[in-house]
């Protein structure tokens, strides 16, 4: 099976379902930071192995008490897996964090901020 095939996308999909799933209703460790997503995931072909890339909305110390409840929380999340999807193997899930949302609303506020300080200028240029 290809990296990039049909099955595998279907896979990647389903399985970033499941965990998102698990991970806003399942899992009750309060490191885990309610606005955690998961963002992607990445199964091998061999199905032995994911990436899983995960965004937390919030400060760094989140993100790391983030990381170490999901990683804590790994073995459960596999087990739940297996009950829900049925694969030949059930992957071992390894966490990535991703900063693209985060980097993704900071760069909108600056194109925000951008757009304000254009028409604040325009307007003063009428003015005078």
């Amino acid at each position: 099976m290809r990296k990039n095939s049909i099955k595998n996308t279907r896979i990647n999909g389903e399985v970033q379902k499941e965990l998102s799933k698990l991970i806003a209703t399942e899992i009750k460790d309060p490191r885990i930071h309610p606005m955690t997503s998961v963002v992607a995931v990445e199964v091998a072909p061999d199905l032995k192995h994911a990436k899983v890339y995960i965004s937390v909305l919030g400060n760094e110390e989140e993100r790391e008490e983030t990381y170490k409840g999901l990683k804590s929380a790994s073995s459960f999340m596999r087990s739940q897996l297996a009950k829900t999807i049925n694969l030949r193997n059930t992957p071992e899930l390894t966490f990535i964090m991703d900063q693209s949302i985060e980097y993704g609303v900071n760069m909108s506020h600056l194109i925000d901020e951008v757009n304000k300080n254009i028409v604040d200028r325009e307007s003063s240029d009428l003015d005078e």
